[in-house]
């Protein structure tokens, strides 16, 4: 399909669902929603810092200085 003729379709099917989204009653639950996505951003956030928090302290030996160098 020749890329104008596509675009054209594109902004035609656009405008038509701008006007049938401008036609349906809006609902009023935006508000508890947003509320209910915060507080559980929050706890994510409570839950991610008490994780790093309670992490055991690491080891300085890892696999690589581990290994012992050949003599």
């Amino acid at each position: 399909m020749h890329p104008d003729i596509h675009l054209r379709l594109h902004e035609l099917r656009a405008a038509e669902l701008h006007r049938e989204a401008a036609t349906v009653p809006r609902l009023r639950r935006a508000a508890p929603r947003r509320a209910l996505r915060d507080q559980l951003g929050w706890t994510l956030v409570e839950v991610g810092l008490r994780l790093v928090a309670e992490r055991p302290p690491r080891s300085t030996r890892t696999a690589r200085t581990a290994r012992t160098a050949p003599v």
